[in-house]
């Protein structure tokens, strides 16, 4: 069995008092909402802590309001809280076919969407056991001096593991941001780094207190789809996801569109070419199909996880013309993953 280590856990209840925490404790400290990266990280030793806040004491941070149109997710909401709240699923089904893809229901219970939004990246030759990974030399992401990916490479190439955050980026979402020295809003695009280490921008000290999703993209305004591929209906992270949201003009042209793809880079990466090249065009099957393989070029998915990299960079213009046939209203022409609102049918999507 593997054991958590010795750690102090802090319960503050108010933001205050927990971002007085984290720049009073220093380096040594971690963050922790529901717990289910950082604890099994921690007993893998991914993660070291000598002291651990949590902050699932504090009532602000589970909030969910719409003011001024936007939507706002607090982060400590629950995963399964975000995928059934009838406001997300009316104006963003995409994002709650996303966050209700997540894992398995007793996960989705206990994780949060400020936590899945942080969650850390994932690489086959990292998320490992401690024993495992001693055998074979450490790597970049554990102070290693090789990356067992990709051998010649001078950064770590551990793949972004979170589903909510691609959809989030293609909706324009913001993400806030609480420290002792101040709040601050940035893009959520603007919170990762394309390295498998250092693959959050915020600074240290710094708390995901909520995620705004502007109200320019809800239904039916922005037709929306989340397509995620995995070995497993349930439980397994994403190998591959494209998330995408199309606004489309009273004549039925694309007025603007946002493609990001999951789990092929270290951040979610955006198909900027195909993006750029829908604009204008009526959604027609020949159109997303050539966006689709617009798509594939700046996918370069590694071996750092489940399948062949070779098939998975396949699969990634294959999953993403389905996606935009489904934001599109077309139909169907392929199986559609087993999660959650993904099986309604096409017109149902917003």
């Amino acid at each position: 069995m593997l054991r958590l280590p010795p750690f102090e856990l802090r319960q503050p209840t108010t933001l205050a008092e927990a971002a007085d925490m984290l720049a009073s404790e220093g380096p040594g400290a971690r963050l922790v909402a529901g717990g289910t990266d950082l604890w099994p990280n921690m007993k893998r030793r991914h993660q070291q802590a000598a002291t651990v806040i949590s902050l699932m004491r504090i009532p602000g941070l589970r909030e969910i309001g719409n003011g001024g149109g936007d939507l706002t997710l607090g982060a400590t909401l629950s995963l399964h809280e975000v995928a059934t709240h009838a406001a997300v699923r009316a104006a963003y089904p995409a994002l709650a076919a996303a966050v209700e893809s997540i894992s398995s229901p007793p996960l989705r219970h206990m994780g949060t969407l400020g936590g899945n939004v942080c969650v850390d990246t994932r690489c086959t030759y990292y998320n490992q056991t401690e024993e495992w990974r001693r055998s074979i030399d450490y790597c970049l992401k554990e102070a290693g001096e090789i990356c067992w990916v990709a051998p010649g490479s001078k950064r770590c190439l551990a793949h972004t593991a979170a589903d909510s955050a691609p959809i989030l980026c293609a909706l324009g979402a913001r993400v806030r941001l609480a420290s002792a020295a101040g709040d601050r809003e940035i893009p959520l695009t603007d919170l990762y780094r394309d390295d498998g280490i250092e693959y959050l921008a915020k600074r240290r000290d710094e708390i995901v207190t909520a995620i705004l999703v502007p109200a320019s993209a809800g239904a039916p305004r922005c037709r929306t789809a989340f397509w995620k591929l995995r070995r497993r209906g349930t439980i397994d992270f994403a190998v591959l996801s494209s998330s995408v949201a199309l606004w489309l003009a009273p004549g039925g042209a694309i007025e603007a569109a946002e493609i990001y793809l999951g789990a092929v880079s270290s951040r979610p990466l955006r198909a900027t070419a195909a993006c750029d090249f829908l604009v204008g065009k009526r959604p027609l099957p020949d159109v997303l199909r050539e966006a689709a393989e617009l798509a594939r070029k700046p996918a370069t998915p590694f071996d750092n996880t489940d399948f062949q990299a070779q098939w998975r960079g396949v699969m990634v213009s294959r999953y993403t013309e389905a996606a935009l046939r489904e934001a599109a209203g077309l139909e169907r022409q392929r199986m559609a993953p087993s999660h959650g609102l993904a099986a309604e049918p096409a017109g149902r999507r917003g």
